[in-house]
């Protein structure tokens, strides 16, 4: 199973926010933080203030933060919101070409591994992987922030 950077970059701005929940962070700070483009970020953040996972603040001393508990956070839930194509191959879609898809048995093999996949993450809250060890990491005090 592969997941696309956007979504990659989505749960690293959600473990940020997490690991810094005592303050706002800026769109900006997150993407130096990650050397990521600015205006990426800003496409991988606007989707998770669409769906509920961030809260952004305009203007003068605003900033984002998250818009749940980190413990109401599904990251299975996530991911599937932010993965625009769950098909591992081509027989999972409709346009499918292939001239095996109606005797093949892949498909069902690689759609129960999926499943699996998407099941363990569903196992998991951004509160479980925000550990001592990655807020130390993560974690920026507020002061060099201002400052910069």
């Amino acid at each position: 199973m592969h997941i696309t950077q956007h979504t990659d970059y989505a749960l690293r701005v959600l473990i940020y926010l997490g690991a810094n929940e005592h303050r706002l962070a800026t769109i900006q700070e997150i993407a130096e933080r990650f050397n990521v483009s600015r205006s990426h970020m800003m496409k991988v953040v606007n989707q998770l203030i669409r769906y509920g996972y961030v809260t952004g603040l305009r203007g003068k001393g605003g900033g984002l933060r998250l818009a749940r508990s980190s413990s109401g956070i599904n990251i299975g839930d996530v991911v599937r919101k932010m993965e625009h194509d769950m098909n591992l191959v081509e027989c999972f879609s409709r346009e499918s070409q292939c001239i095996l898809t109606d005797s093949c048995r892949l498909q069902g093999v690689l759609g129960n591994a999926l499943n699996a996949f998407l099941a363990s993450l569903d196992q998991v809250s951004l509160m479980d992987l925000l550990s001592p060890k990655q807020q130390n990491i993560l974690y920026v005090p507020l002061k060099k922030v201002m400052n910069e």
